[in-house]
């Protein structure tokens, strides 16, 4: 529960300049990588995972939130934050829950 409100925020505020996300659609991204050897057969193997994404309305950063839950490969790479302890997606500038900057 704690974790939905989290992502919800994230999806309101910009986490760098705090201003308004602006929701601009829904896609598929492609997963895995076409390879020399193997070609396109690792896109298709791999799948893809359906987001949701939003931009922020001052910087215009572009963020991209998983539309369902993810499991095992298709999950993204977290890291813990040092100040408050949660984890959360590596590529955030500050942490969501204490706004810990890194």
């Amino acid at each position: 529960m704690l974790g939905e409100m989290i992502v919800e925020n994230a999806r309101n505020r910009c986490l760098r300049c705090e201003g308004e996300m602006i929701p601009i659609g829904t896609k598929k991204i492609q997963l895995g990588d076409a390879g020399a050897w193997s070609g396109e057969w690792s896109h298709i193997i791999e799948g893809s995972l359906e987001v949701d994404i939003y931009v922020c309305s001052q910087c215009k950063k572009i963020e991209f939130y998983a539309t369902s839950k993810i499991s095992g490969h298709e999950r993204l790479s977290q890291k813990k934050c040092p100040e408050c302890g949660n984890e959360h997606d590596f590529d955030y500038p500050k942490c969501p829950s204490c706004n810990h900057r890194y």
